[in-house]
């Protein structure tokens, strides 16, 4: 115990000793909105034209959507597109190249079933005018502190769109543009084998003060999300609370978090809210970290930029996301229903990690792919301490399309234990109310605000 925390206090005076990571030249930033897109993707197709151009993102819904305004629910605005191929296990060797070592897996425990119906591949993400603004302005700004546990001279925008390392790529996708506030019905699903479960309804409100175009780094108190979760069924967990405040420079302040519990009857600080502690609801078949592919300190780390490949990643997944489909419809042993998945070409940045020497998780090592359009992680590769892939996560994407105010979100995440042959779903809500935007500002998830929530 006493080498374990002398290894520990060395790499934190050795983080902190470590200079800002650079911002990019006047010059690399200029390519934004030119050859790179406003968010630094490649704007251009790729050489074969599977990829296809970006020419702006998904603005517009389909004529059957009656807007956000009456909280209708996103319908799929490309009805008639057809599969170019499905990749089965019979063909899986011709298009291995394109797919990470979850996929392969995959395939490998359930041959008869598991396939991915690949679309033509559509480059929806889009953001808001003032993100695009203020990510030219990070990209000049925005530096790295704290070993890269600290995010400094970034705001409103994507902090690092030409990433120069491993720890940019997952800051951009932690404080990618999803709107300024609202709220979502995040229903989660722990399968076992047989393909029985067990459902747990979550109600989560979420403010996002870096993403106002408003805000300054030194507006924001440090935090640069305020989260409340509060679960509504089933029973024996109803009421359970979690707050959560998330902090801009973890090494001046980790993240502070609070949790309610039914039977104590009072919020307590819970400083056990992150890392591989088990989510709520998961039947530990996730970690907190874990929460929206990614989230939290990344101080247990290392983060290797690897580069950007070519993958076949979920996308567009309005069929997924339809109320026409049940909980019971999306749910199968093995793996969901792949009849409502859609995947399409893109490209992503690839971030290899594995745990520092000195410090501990259950994960030794998990690999990031980041689509390059909306910098949500799409997919990751989790491995025990064995070195043998333990876990795969896959990110569904939905783009919320609106001229003025689009967002990129998920029609739900899944959790494959192919160890265990067990397997999590979660952020769908197909039974539920469309997520919605929202007017919360920071009152409404103090401490104080919460403890009288309580108290009802």
């Amino acid at each position: 115990m006493m080498r374990l925390a002398v290894s520990f206090s060395a790499a934190v005076l050795t983080a902190l000793s470590l200079p800002a990571i650079a911002k990019v030249s006047q010059q690399e930033a200029d390519r934004l909105g030119k050859e790179l897109t406003p968010l630094g993707a490649e704007r251009a197709a790729n050489a074969k034209g599977t990829i296809p151009e970006w020419t702006g993102g998904l603005l517009e819904g389909p004529s059957n959507y009656k807007g956000r305004e009456v909280n209708d629910r996103l319908r799929d605005p490309y009805p008639n597109d057809k599969p170019l191929y499905t990749i089965t296990a019979q063909n899986v060797e011709q298009y291995k190249h394109l797919l990470p070592e979850g996929h392969l897996k995959l395939f490998e425990l359930y041959p008869n079933t598991y396939k991915m119906p690949v679309y033509p591949s559509r480059r929806t993400a889009a953001s808001p005018q003032f993100v695009y603004d203020a990510t030219k302005k990070n990209a000049l700004q925005a530096e790295l502190g704290g070993g890269g546990e600290a995010l400094v001279n970034a705001i409103t925008g994507i902090p690092f769109p030409i990433p120069k390392s491993g720890f940019e790529p997952i800051w951009n996708h932690k404080v990618r543009y999803r709107g300024l506030a609202g709220r979502r019905w995040n229903v989660q699903f722990a399968v076992t084998q047989g393909g029985d479960y067990n459902a747990v309804k979550l109600r989560e409100d979420v403010y996002f003060p870096y993403s106002s175009p408003d805000a300054t780094p030194e507006g924001l108190d440090n935090v640069i999300l305020y989260f409340l979760q509060v679960i509504t069924d089933p029973p024996r967990l109803a009421g359970t609370i979690t707050l959560v405040h998330e902090t801009m420079d973890q090494v001046a302040e980790p993240r502070r978090a609070w949790q309610f519990n039914p039977g104590q009857r009072r919020l307590r600080r819970a400083p056990n809210v992150g890392y591989d502690n088990p989510g709520n609801g998961s039947d530990g078949l996730r970690t907190n970290d874990q929460t929206d592919m990614f989230n939290g300190a990344m101080d247990r780390y290392t983060w290797k930029l690897v580069g950007k490949r070519e993958m076949i990643i979920p996308y567009n997944a309005y069929k997924l996301h339809s109320d026409e489909y049940k909980y019971r419809d999306i749910i199968q042993p093995g793996h969901i229903n792949q009849d409502l998945t859609r995947y399409e070409l893109h490209r992503v940045w690839v971030v290899d990690s594995e745990t520092k020497e000195g410090t501990s998780h259950i994960y030794k090592r998990r690999v990031f792919y980041v689509d390059e359009d909306s910098w949500g992680i799409a997919l990751v590769d989790v491995y025990d301490k064995r070195d043998e892939l333990w876990r795969f996560q896959e990110a569904h994407f939905i783009q919320g399309y609106h001229p003025t105010n689009p967002v990129s979100g998920t029609a739900g995440e899944t959790i494959y234990d192919l160890q265990s042959g067990r397997y999590l779903v979660q952020a769908v809500n197909n039974e539920e109310e469309e997520s919605y935007q929202a007017e919360w500002d920071t009152s409404y998830f103090n401490p104080g605000s919460v403890s009288k929530l309580v108290k009802r």
